[in-house]
């Protein structure tokens, strides 16, 4: 056989192990529609999927494929998004309305996406209307792949907990009250798993069972509204190995403070009697005080949980200096082996220069006698043709303009606010710090889609560059939240090495929907498939751009 021949069949033979070489497919198939559900005991229409609330958990490991065909039987459009999964290169599946036409009633749409060098515990909600408020939202697990050790030992069995506050008032009135402009106001309780309890209620019946001697690990987000919640084991402690993708050092904790939007995942080892135990939730830094529990037991245990909860943290000035301090105590794990996000940074970020700084103000206002939130004077409005479409076929000018929101705003314009589709001009990996500023008495929780950022400060009063010299530049963990305290600020730094159009937006429902969110555009100059993925074959056309040709496919 001549050289050339073998260079040949090399090269195939090469080409053709890749092709098996290919991460797995994970395949789901969803349907989405009405149902009866009861979670505070009070019968309402909820979004259920395949018949679950919560929704059906997916269970991958870190770079598989997931497919997921949702089918959409609601009177309403809709939309689901995937919580801190980082979908490199690949925006267009983001589930937000800035990103994506909304799936219509009765159409379906099938999600493609990959889990891309992530591990952790992250959520699935809707991004329509508020739909939030009805259900529609799972667990989504990312394990570590076989080969790279976990810092802990494999425990017994892994645990689910979608927690947070919740509203008996069916989702449409919610959404009708906040478009007739006035606030939803205060939930009217906190569910677990879609239950809550009282101590002593004798019909309540075990949502997780556990074995004397093992360890369990527990995944808990929490998937409400607007509430802060703080959650314990009543007779156990709990070690923080996880949060929102990182592993962390091991500190034991009697009790967890968990803004919205956040996951983390816990060790429980059942080292107590044999009998039942609370697990309790309760709400933080609110007017109105609410708690639920739910029962935990032990195998072969009979005995009733004792009534006498472990107490809450303190819920005032002096609470928030607590959670504060817990937050400060969250570390990176440096020593362990895991997938990391945005590599650029992921190592030594602390001496990476900053080439951008963004201070971010949240604030309310009222419009034409109408309750609106925005950012640094700017309320976003979402249109009928997602941001990322227009921006891709050309168009851009059409629907919106870039930067009405300014990397600071002046004195003189904290209290004008302009109306308008949100989109910040990001250049493709720049280093960027990022200040959330709240004056307001409310504690605030925001969200990056796309990336990951190392919470490096969060305190109370105003920001000022020499703030900086407070920051925590070496193990501060890399997530996708960030809690902002009642008259504080918090700094984040990330790489924005993830081309696309990513959502920043608060995750409070209520405040996003009436404006405090706004989009980065991350365009690669390139334009090429290195740094992102052309418009699917199969994405959904809506609005101005649905019968423009399409443009040129990136190589």
């Amino acid at each position: 056989m001549s050289s050339k021949k073998i260079i040949s069949v090399a090269l195939v033979m090469c080409l053709w192990a890749g092709t098996l070489a290919e991460d797995p497919y994970l395949f789901f198939e969803w349907k989405v529609e009405y149902g009866n559900i009861s979670p505070l005991g009070v019968p309402q229409q909820g979004i259920l999927i395949n018949g679950q609330f919560p929704g059906p958990m997916i269970n991958c490991t870190s770079n598989n494929n997931i497919v997921v065909n949702v089918f959409n039987h609601l009177d309403e459009p809709f939309l689901l998004t995937w919580s801190g999964v980082q979908q490199r290169k690949n925006s267009w599946q983001d589930g937000t309305l800035g990103t994506m036409c909304p799936i219509m009633p009765g159409r379906n749409y099938t999600y493609k996406f990959q889990v891309k060098d992530q591990i952790g515990s992250y959520f699935y909600y809707p991004t329509t209307a508020l739909h939030k408020a009805a259900g529609g939202m799972g667990m989504l697990r990312i394990q570590s792949r076989e080969l790279i050790p976990v810092p802990f030992d494999t425990p017994a069995e892994e645990f689910d907990v979608l927690l947070g506050d919740w509203y008996n008032k069916n989702h449409k009135a919610l959404k009708a009250t906040l478009d007739g402009g006035r606030s939803i106001g205060l939930p009217d309780g906190i569910q677990i798993n879609g239950n809550s309890g009282k101590v002593g209620d004798a019909d309540a019946k075990p949502i997780f069972t556990m074995e004397a001697s093992k360890t369990y690990r527990y995944r808990v987000c929490n998937v409400g509204l607007r509430t802060s919640v703080n959650f314990r084991f009543q007779g156990h402690s709990m070690k923080l190995v996880e949060v929102e993708g990182s592993h962390t050092v091991q500190n034991e904790y009697d009790s967890l403070d968990l803004h919205v939007g956040q996951c983390l995942s816990v060790l429980v080892t059942a080292d107590q009697e044999p009998k039942d135990y609370y697990l309790v939730a309760s709400s933080r830094f609110s007017k109105k005080q609410l708690q639920s529990v739910v029962i935990i037991n032990y195998a072969n245990g009979k005995a009733p949980a004792s009534p006498e909860l472990p107490p809450p943290p303190p819920n005032n000035t002096v609470g928030v200096a607590w959670s504060i301090n817990q937050f400060r105590s969250f570390r990176w794990n440096l020593t362990s082996s895991a997938a990391r996000p945005n590599p650029q940074g992921s190592y030594h970020y602390g001496k990476i220069n900053i080439t951008r700084t963004l201070k971010l103000a949240n604030s309310r206002y009222q419009v034409g006698g109408k309750l609106k939130f925005g950012i640094n004077g700017v309320s976003h409005v979402d249109g009928k043709t997602p941001l990322k479409l227009v921006e891709y076929f050309g168009v851009a000018e059409k629907v919106f303009q870039y930067n009405l929101v300014k990397d600071e705003v002046s004195p003189k314009e904290e209290n004008k606010v302009t109306e308008a589709p949100s989109v910040v001009n990001a250049t493709f990996r720049n280093f960027v710090e990022i200040i959330f500023e709240n004056e307001e008495k409310s504690i605030q929780t925001w969200h990056l889609d796309g990336h990951s950022f190392f919470g490096v400060a969060v305190e109370a009063g105003k920001w000022t560059p020499e703030k900086r010299k407070n920051y925590n530049l070496l193990d501060a963990v890399s997530r996708h939240t960030i809690q902002v305290y009642p008259k504080s600020w918090a700094a984040v730094l990330t790489t924005l090495d993830n081309a696309g159009m990513w959502s920043l937006r608060s995750m409070m429902q209520e405040r996003a929907y009436l404006g405090q969110q706004l989009y980065l555009s991350v365009l690669s100059p390139e334009r090429s498939l290195r740094d992102e993925y052309s418009l699917p074959e199969t994405q959904q056309l809506c609005g101005i751009i649905q019968n423009l040709p399409k443009p040129a496919p990136y190589v």
